[in-house]
């Protein structure tokens, strides 16, 4: 007699995704609301954000827009008490905002590093704190997934900051992993390699692109689709024994030989 399969269902979960307005966030927010969660997406771009919940409701889910800028805790403290008030505390947290920017290292400046860090860094740190600081009041167990990247195991050239601020964010997770256990909050990572999105598709195209590719043992890019099992498994009650695990999903990029 065989046990019953976990579920991926996230039906009676809030849902907040950071950095929802395009890409990979908006694809995480639309995988969540079709797992049955409340979706609250989250980004500074209010017209995007629109754009984003209006698709979700048109396709049966059910998502709110909330004006988020990570890096500034009044900002997340006010989109938490936006969302707490129309639909409930949050309890599934995917903290995927981020930026970078392409330079020698010599080229950055400090306003360059502050940027970087303070969005994929600090702006983390922030949003995992307060919604653990709501989860714990209202006694709720939670799941905290942070996005970084195969870039927080290797590093690549023109990006010494995203790759500091992704190794860092790779580390917090398991230090909040330890200390929120208790709490029964999960912390964990999805690390993505190198997918196409429509921000780097032309590089992608690229002779650069083609070389990149052929450096990665399958030979081709990752597809949004191709992150969605490894985000339920981290959000849902299939991954309930799962805590300060790195989950990479890069076609076998990591394993290429130096």
């Amino acid at each position: 007699m065989t046990s019953a399969l976990p579920t991926f269902s996230l039906e009676g979960r809030i849902a907040l995704v950071t950095g929802a307005s395009s890409g990979l966030g908006r694809h995480f927010a639309q995988t969540l609301a079709r797992a049955g969660a409340i979706v609250a997406a989250g980004a500074r771009r209010a017209d995007k954000l629109a754009e984003v919940v209006a698709q979700i409701n048109a396709d049966g889910g059910r998502a709110l827009a909330v004006s988020i800028d990570v890096a500034r805790r009044d900002s997340v403290i006010a989109a938490l008490e936006t969302i707490a008030s129309e639909v409930g505390v949050v309890d599934v947290l995917v903290n995927n905002a981020g930026v970078s920017d392409t330079k020698r290292p010599l080229d950055y400046g400090d306003d360059d590093w502050n940027s970087i860090v303070g969005t994929n860094l600090t702006g983390s740190w922030i949003v995992a704190q307060e919604v653990a600081r709501r989860l714990t009041a209202a006694r709720k167990p939670g799941s905290i997934i942070n996005v970084t990247s195969i870039l927080a195991n290797r590093t690549a050239g023109g990006v010494s900051p995203y790759c500091a601020s992704k190794a860092g964010l790779k580390h917090l997770t398991q230090a909040l992993a330890l200390e929120l256990a208790r709490y029964d909050i999960r912390v964990n990572s999805l690390a993505p390699g190198y997918v196409a999105t429509e921000l780097n598709s032309d590089f992608l195209a690229s002779d650069a692109g083609i070389k990149l590719c052929n450096r990665i043992p399958v030979r081709r890019f990752g597809q949004y689709e191709h992150l969605d099992g490894p985000l339920l498994l981290l959000a849902s009650d299939a991954g309930a024994y799962m805590t300060g695990s790195e989950i990479v999903v890069d076609g076998g990029h990591l394993c290429s030989s130096l």
